[in-house]
């Protein structure tokens, strides 16, 4: 793969591997509801959810790996990947499926499971209202952050967010609207929906937390954004939303332990068994072409 000229600023990889590996594992566990739907029209918008979010994260992926390629520092950080493919170049498919599960930088809640906490050893059926409310956080604060994320100075990245923005919308609009149908509908969907509510809004903490040295990068040279500046405006949107939906908002004691701190590496055990699942093929056959 012939590397692109990179011109103008260029965000830090690590902040767009950032973006890019929340947008994969979502559409990961999106995809999980891909023959499962509640409906047929619902298999099909979720599907068509995963979709956009593996677009978003190749597109991210390939500004990165242009990125790190062109950097003999950086590519040497990456230097286990380089392996997968004959020429040793980083590509979006090596960044995706040849990192380890310390190496993704996602939050933490797009990792989880469709269901509440249970313990270790016990099952549970896929539960619509967590995924819904869990897509509904997170869109929530992405359709802010590709907003501002247009005028970044890498252009690159400008232009993601410009695409990505308008997919987003959609799925901030669709999330949105079942989850005040769940909440303001009978006494079971509403039930569900709070639970799904009081169990995926701690985790959303994570949003705000210091310590993203990429990101503090990326803000320093205007190619990136402070995530935590946008919480005022997250809240207006959630709690606007959550009103209609009669849902009731307790922000209980954040998770600040390992749960909380997925975007630096330290996950929960969830992320493991999607890695597992998503990149066997690849690994299986690491010079495979299709």
């Amino acid at each position: 793969m012939e590397t692109p000229a990179i011109t103008g600023a260029s965000a830090p990889a690590d902040y767009l591997l950032h973006l890019a590996d929340n947008a994969l594992v979502l559409g990961q566990r999106n995809a999980e509801w891909c023959g499962h739907g509640p409906i047929l029209e619902e298999d099909l918008a979720m599907a068509n959810n995963s979709l956009d979010l593996i677009g978003q994260a190749r597109m991210l992926y390939q500004h990165a790996a242009s990125l790190i390629n062109a950097d003999a520092a950086t590519a040497q950080r990456f230097k286990h990947l380089q392996g997968a493919r004959v020429d040793g170049q980083v590509t979006d498919d090596t960044l995706a499926y040849f990192r380890d599960t310390a190496e993704f930088r996602n939050h933490t809640l797009l990792e989880l499971p469709h269901h509440g906490p249970l313990v270790g050893y016990a099952n549970s059926e896929r539960d619509y209202a967590v995924t819904l409310t869990r897509n509904f956080l997170y869109s929530a604060l992405m359709a802010l952050l590709w907003q501002r994320l247009q005028t970044s100075a890498d252009p690159q990245l400008a232009g993601v967010a410009a695409k990505s923005l308008k997919e987003t919308r959609y799925h901030l609009s669709h999330s949105s609207d079942w989850l005040v149908r769940l909440g303001d509908g009978t006494e079971e969907s509403h039930q569900r929906a709070q639970a799904a509510l009081d169990h995926l809004l701690p985790y959303c903490e994570a949003f705000w937390l210091p310590g993203h040295a990429a990101e503090e990068v990326a803000v320093a040279n205007g190619t990136g954004m402070c995530a935590a500046d946008l919480r005022d405006d997250w809240n207006a949107i959630v709690n606007e939303t959550l009103s209609e939906a009669t849902l009731l908002r307790s922000d209980t004691q954040p998770h600040v332990g390992y749960v909380a701190q997925g975007h630096l590496g330290v996950h929960s055990e969830h992320l493991g068994f999607l890695l597992a699942e998503m990149q066997s093929l690849a690994r299986a056959h690491p010079q495979g072409v299709w």
